[in-house]
């Protein structure tokens, strides 16, 4: 049995907060950045929809914890990111809901992010398994959970309504607790090869 409380966390210049109004403005810039919510695979919502979207996330507790993304150095809002799908009883969290300005992606941020919650999943939480999935057309996505090292489960077909009313087939994927110690070591390679900016995101 896991317990997952809201926590903020901070590693290689990058700040995970339990989201909340507070980061409306922050997350509105951030969106804007890359115009990010026309994206067909995506769920980046509108400037104007943005507290709504942080009530939603904020109302799916305690299933979901939902993270802003902040530059360390600056307070920034540059993101979000969040544990869902959580199942307490057999430790089972997953990473989604992810996504970044347009100016912080292919960055040291999202390794960054993902070498967190992960750490935290495995060696704080106590997890057993961690998951990740992704709309079968956005294959970027796919190339980043597979660079991270997750295994791919399969697909859940006819599985999610899109923003424009498609739906999509799901592409599952996932790391257990014994795999964690190489990904944790690859992840930390990564990141002290290119450790703020040329890094290509997982």
């Amino acid at each position: 049995m896991i317990t997952v409380q809201p926590v903020t966390l901070e590693f290689n210049g990058v700040r995970l907060e339990p989201l909340g109004p507070g980061h409306a403005e922050g997350l509105r810039a951030a969106a804007r950045d890359g115009e990010l919510w026309k994206l067909r695979v995506t769920s980046v919502p509108e400037p104007e929809n943005v507290a709504g979207y942080i009530a939603t996330a904020v109302e799916m507790r305690p299933s979901r914890l939902a993270f802003a993304v902040l530059d360390a150095a600056t307070g920034e809002v540059i993101g979000t990111t969040s544990y869902h799908d959580i199942v307490p009883a057999i430790g089972r969290v997953e990473i989604g809901y992810t996504w970044y300005a347009k100016s912080r992606q292919r960055s040291h941020v999202n390794t960054s992010c993902k070498r967190m919650l992960l750490a935290h999943a495995f060696d704080t939480l106590g997890c057993d398994a961690v998951g990740f999935r992704t709309d079968n057309f956005n294959h970027a996505s796919q190339r980043a959970i597979e660079r991270l090292g997750a295994k791919k489960d399969g697909v859940i077909r006819h599985h999610a309504m899109r923003r424009d009313g498609t739906v999509r087939d799901t592409v599952m994927y996932s790391i257990v607790r014994g795999e964690w110690p190489e990904i944790r070591a690859h992840l930390d390679y990564l990141l002290h090869r290119h450790p703020i900016l040329r890094e290509r995101p997982c």
